[in-house]
């Protein structure tokens, strides 16, 4: 489907005043043959019959006049044919027998700009009143997609929700091409982030590929959040080009593990957190033992045999790495 952008058609405040010029033309044209008619000339009946004609279809070309905001645009249809696309602020004038065409007008996703009216279904499709309820929006609008539960390439569930911006480039495809082309982008939404997610560790993990090279990288959901929003963008857009939909943007809104494990995985994570404390304590321990017996050996300060350097490391390291403070004893006598 090609769109077709309606040229020329900003004649609707002309158009106003023709049709009001022609009623009251037409009202002192009644009074004018009613009194001739009354006087016995026939041709007061025949402008009598004319004026009256001219009173009941007068009003026909004020259905045709819409008036668009900046940013809207009107997907027109005559008889059911497609003729073309109002795009531009303005006061149009077009055929009274085009029908707007809108399929996504009464649907409400979790996002901005979306307006529905209650009473749109009782609103004739002919009307002016329609029309307001049929317009495209051509503004950017924010979708807030709902949390996902989905299992990442190491079988843990995660949740993940993203918020995608996005806008109609094509009215025509977005009309006809589609049947929603609002659900139609949510459920799209849906399909290419689980697509993404599935290739991702929610953590850095070793011996994953996320890029299909063949070789182990350090992509992950959480630390590669930059990579995996556009790499979902893409795979967005790859999807509804044939709804004229252009993707501006993807970010993911919230990243966490699924309940049933999130206290598993905060242990893992306090566990692996204390092992690696534990081993920068240890690293510094034997670091700060070192440097004291080479102060002592340059500094010839005391002379330690090997056992007594056993001793003296052992009690730095219990010190050193002990949780609680050292309890010192003085020890009066010999070591044997």
């Amino acid at each position: 489907m090609q769109e077709i952008i309606l040229q020329n058609k900003k004649h609707g405040m002309r158009t106003l005043l023709v049709c009001i010029l022609v009623e009251l033309l037409s009202v002192v044209g009644m009074i004018v043959g009613a009194a001739l008619a009354e006087n016995g000339e026939t041709v007061g009946w025949a402008l009598f019959v004319v004026a009256l004609i001219l009173l009941c279809i007068a009003w026909i070309p004020l259905v045709g006049l819409r008036v668009l905001k900046p940013q809207e645009a009107l997907v027109l249809t005559l008889f059911g044919k497609y003729i073309g696309t109002l795009k531009g602020e303005g006061f149009y004038a077009i055929n009274p027998f085009c029908v707007a065409v809108n399929p996504a007008a009464k649907t409400k996703l979790n996002q901005s700009g979306d307006v529905a009216h209650a009473n749109g279904d009782s609103l004739s499709a002919g009307t002016g009143l329609s029309a307001v309820d049929k317009k495209i929006s051509l503004k950017i609008m924010t979708l807030n997609n709902n949390r996902q539960k989905i299992n990442d390439c190491l079988g843990n569930p995660v949740e993940i929700g993203i918020a995608v911006t996005w806008k109609v480039v094509d009215t025509a495809k977005a009309a006809f091409n589609v049947d929603n082309y609002k659900e139609y982008l949510s459920l799209q939404c849906d399909s290419a982030l689980r697509n993404v997610v599935r290739v991702y560790p929610y953590d850095v993990a070793p011996g994953v590929d996320t890029t299909g090279d063949g070789v182990a990288d350090d992509g992950s959901l959480r630390g590669s959040s930059e990579i995996v929003a556009a790499r979902i963008k893409s795979e967005i857009q790859s999807r509804v080009n044939e709804a004229g939909i252009e993707i501006v943007e993807a970010r993911i809104t919230y990243l966490a593990y699924a309940p049933e494990i999130a206290a598993v995985m905060l242990q893992r994570q306090q566990a692996s957190a204390i092992i690696d404390a534990r081993k920068m304590i240890v690293d510094g321990a034997v670091g700060m033992v070192e440097m004291a017996l080479e102060r002592l050996s340059e500094n010839k300060t005391v002379e330690l045999d090997e056992e007594r350097k056993a001793a003296m490391v052992s009690n730095l390291l219990v010190v050193l790495c002990g949780n609680h403070d050292a309890q010192p004893v003085v020890n009066s006598g010999s070591l044997y």
